[in-house]
């Protein structure tokens, strides 16, 4: 355990500063539940936070699978959870952080202390917890999603900016998909699949290797970046191994390919090559 101090967006298993609150943050897009996974074994006074329910806001609206929820909405379940504003959080999954990378940009991008914990559940290895250890409600105030850490879908499209894919090359080649209308990917955008940063356990590779695998694909720290995936979800980690690699934030599209790729007079481009 680490005294208090500005949290990185990352930290290893020995860094998590003492009085931190663990949040489990499992999410599985072939439809597991990940509140079964969290009540089957859990970090130690870790809380579960639902990713449909508290991170993501109705995908009705038009903003892709996972839109980014209302602040207020996503306060209420911060308070709910007995997570306070000036709580410090480490999150972590079960799949090297690409879920619970969600939750640790939201809060980091307004204005929150909070980090990735570097391997996630495979990095622990002590008895795990079973069941709700719960924590009571807490004062978890709403703040606006800052305009400048976001991106929409004329910003994806810009090929001002260097527009990156944080998708499984094969769903960015245009394998068949089924989660969105059609395959592919956003013309000009380029695949950095968010897990070719980890190794075979779990853990990020050495900040050189992360640096030379943002600088393949045209990231140095000095031209505007925009991340994306299928819903806004893995996008948030590369945007904090950018962040941890010392290549600056970037910004984030919500909607991602789920909101492109249901505009049908938007091209999209299938292959290896940006298009």
């Amino acid at each position: 355990m680490t005294s208090p101090g500005p949290l990185p967006p990352i930290v290893a298993p020995g860094a998590v500063p003492d009085g931190a609150v663990l949040a489990d943050v499992r999410w599985y897009l072939d439809g597991r539940g990940g509140r079964e996974a969290y009540e089957a074994g859990h970090l130690p006074g870790a809380v579960f936070i639902d990713l449909d329910a508290w991170l993501a806001g109705d995908p009705a609206g038009g903003g892709g699978r996972h839109p980014l929820p209302a602040p207020e909405t996503f306060a209420e379940g911060m308070a709910s959870l007995g997570v306070a504003d000036d709580d410090r959080v480490v999150a972590y999954d079960d799949a090297g952080g690409v879920i619970a990378a969600r939750l640790v940009w939201m809060l980091r991008a307004t204005g929150h202390d909070a980090a990735l914990l570097d391997g996630g559940l495979t990095a622990y290895d002590g008895p795990l917890e079973h069941g709700h250890p719960g924590r009571p409600p807490a004062t978890f105030r709403p703040r606006p999603w800052p305009a400048e850490r976001l991106a929409d879908v004329d910003d994806a499209t810009d090929r001002g900016n260097v527009v990156l894919d944080a998708r499984p090359a094969d769903r960015y080649r245009g394998a068949p998909d089924p989660h969105d209308p059609r395959a592919g990917h956003i013309p000009g955008a380029r695949s950095l699949p968010c897990r070719g940063h980890l190794d075979e356990d779990g853990r990020l590779l050495p900040v050189e290797s992360l640096r030379s695998r943002f600088a393949a694909v045209g990231v140095t720290g000095e031209e505007p970046v925009v991340s994306s995936c299928g819903s806004g979800v893995t996008a948030c980690h590369n945007l904090l191994v950018m962040e941890h690699a010392g290549l600056g934030h970037g910004r984030l599209f919500p909607g991602s390919w789920s909101q492109y790729s249901r505009e049908p007079d938007r091209p999209a481009v299938t292959g290896d090559a940006p298009g």
